[in-house]
């Protein structure tokens, strides 16, 4: 078992990173904002993020086990390591960079070491969705603030109720948002893991209703590994995307939110793939998405909606500079580190 936690580590390493980035993807507007202080956005964000993760974290880390079936337990320490490190490295930048691209480029590092066959179809499902899911989140925003506008316009709430309105549905919108990152996104946290690790957990009941398997073993670590990244580094991301890209209002920050956790919900439901495809109509791909781009998609929705004008393109400029050079990064970043891992201390990678 201590065999097995130190070659997880990398992955806790990864979760804690992706806690310390993407959770600013869900609370960054409200915390930006003060609608919500820092503390109760990292309480609600780590209880759904290890709920979304055991619950339904399976569906995305299946096309993640497709681009790369990392069979060993030091490859996929080392691939998760390599990632980690890459979104550690941006983190201390401030930027809210792509965990899943970075993961991703780590497993075609992992590809290119092991001249492992890359699945070309797999690999451009997931490529597709870091250029669709912006612009559908981008979208999506856009549709519901014009919508919120006029219902506000229609229901003439006073200001302070307002306020206590808005406020309440920041929480829901980030719970949501919350569930969906742990569901969408643990797959990048532990989805190296699941060909090589899940076995070694035994399965067990809670009472007599739920059974929780390895893999959701491995998930629930995972999750809490996001918690401890919320609580502990989080903080200055969400300051960034929440008030550096383009100045929003406490309800604009809301529909940000919203449009995002919609899109990443839409990207991890294997329940409403399956009511889609059995209805014979066109369902999204089960695929880890980013966050960062879904949540900066949003953000830009709703800023053109708005006439564009205070968009501040230097930090968008800067933010799609680390979009483009992680996945860059992570896979050289995780070749040289598999040699080693191989030829220095000679473990078995693949």
């Amino acid at each position: 078992m201590i065999t097995i936690l130190i070659f997880l580590s990398s992955g806790l390493f990864l979760g804690w990173s992706l806690g310390a980035n993407d959770a600013a993807n869900v609370w960054g507007t409200a915390v930006g904002t003060r609608m919500i202080k820092f503390k109760s956005a990292a309480l609600i964000c780590s209880v759904f993020v290890i709920l979304g993760a055991v619950i339904s974290g399976a569906g995305a880390s299946h096309t993640l086990g497709k681009l790369g079936a990392i069979n060993e337990l030091a490859g996929a320490f080392t691939v998760a390591l390599s990632a980690a490190l890459s979104v550690f490295w941006m983190t201390k930048a401030a930027l809210p960079v792509s965990t899943s691209q970075a993961v991703v480029g780590a497993i075609i590092g992992w590809n290119l070491f092991s001249q492992s066959a890359i699945d070309m179809k797999a690999l451009t499902k997931v490529m597709g969705t870091w250029v669709f899911s912006p612009v559908l989140s981008a979208i999506v925003a856009a549709i519901l603030y014009f919508a919120v506008l006029a219902l506000l316009k229609v229901w003439k709430i006073h200001l302070i109720r307002l306020d206590g309105i808005t406020r309440v549905a920041l929480l829901a919108a980030g719970a949501f948002g919350s569930y969906s990152l742990g569901a969408n996104n643990i797959a990048n946290v532990m989805g190296v893991f699941v060909e090589s690790a899940s076995e070694l957990f035994t399965s067990f009941n809670i009472g007599s209703v739920f059974t929780l398997t390895g893999v959701q073993q491995l998930f629930f670590l995972g999750g809490a590994a996001i918690a401890v990244g919320v609580y502990t580094y989080s903080k200055r991301v969400m300051m960034t995307v929440g008030s550096g890209i383009y100045h929003l209002s406490p309800i604009t920050a809301f529909v940000v939110v919203l449009a995002s956790s919609i899109v990443l919900f839409l990207f991890a439901s294997k329940g409403l793939k399956e009511f889609l495809v059995s209805n014979n109509l066109p369902s999204f791909p089960l695929v880890p998405v980013s966050s960062s781009q879904s949540i900066v998609g949003a953000v830009i929705g709703v800023g053109l909606a708005k006439g564009g004008r205070n968009l501040n393109l230097k930090v968008l400029g800067r933010i799609s500079l680390g979009w483009v050079a992680t996945p860059l990064i992570a896979a050289v970043v995780a070749f040289v580190a598999l040699f080693i891992v191989q030829n220095v201390f000679g473990q078995i990678v693949f």
